[in-house]
């Protein structure tokens, strides 16, 4: 009996054509090769997640040359966004993410001594048990706060020693380029959104 094969499906939109289309099985009749694929299909882990589509940064061309004759510390957002991708982190956007994180770098420390000066403060005794409960819990949730800055504080330090090393604003797996969008949400981000999304996906999947 000669092999068959699978009937080719019309192209998708843009001429593409499903991978599925694609298979051919040279010694089944096509329903049984449909029946394996489908039974192929429905043995994956049901718990994997499909990724958002990366959200396109939207770029004003009208501001494109902008950054030419503005230094690092009066370009704006918009701006650094609507630089052209071949100057992709060029020294005056190496020098705007720098200012970036040493004002959040200021603004954590700024937060921290708030806070050492708020518990001083509050080391009164307080004779009324739930007035002294209530107090204790704010404390605890201001403390939790401060831990988490902690944090946030040293990726920052990381990130000022990335760009006076010449290396940031590329992912750490790929080498490929974050992307001036997710840096502006994410100043101390060190991996691209398509890497980010593979190593959330496998933590949740074998909780590495």
């Amino acid at each position: 009996m000669p092999a068959q094969t699978a009937t080719p499906a019309p192209a998708a939109r843009g001429g593409r054509v499903s991978r599925l289309s694609q298979l051919t099985v040279p010694s089944m009749p096509q329903s049984v090769a449909s029946t394996a694929a489908k039974s192929s299909f429905s043995q994956a882990p049901s718990t994997a997640l499909v990724p958002p589509p990366p959200l396109a940064v939207k770029k004003d061309p009208k501001l494109a040359n902008n950054w030419k004759a503005k230094s690092a510390a009066e370009l704006s957002d918009a701006e650094v966004i609507a630089m052209p991708d071949d100057e992709y982190m060029n020294e005056k956007q190496m020098a705007f993410f720098r200012l970036k994180l040493v004002e959040l770098k200021r603004g954590i420390l700024e937060n921290a001594g708030e806070t050492t000066e708020h518990l001083r403060e509050d080391t009164v005794v307080v004779p009324d048990p739930a007035d002294r409960a209530t107090i204790e819990e704010e404390h605890a949730l201001e403390l939790r706060t401060r831990d988490r800055e902690r944090k946030l504080l040293k990726k920052i330090e990381q990130s000022i020693q990335r760009i006076d090393a010449g290396d940031y604003g590329y992912c750490d797996e790929t080498g490929e380029p974050i992307g001036v969008g997710r840096l502006l949400a994410r100043p101390t981000a060190t991996l691209s959104l398509e890497a980010q999304q593979r190593r959330e996906l496998k933590q949740k999947m074998f909780g590495d």
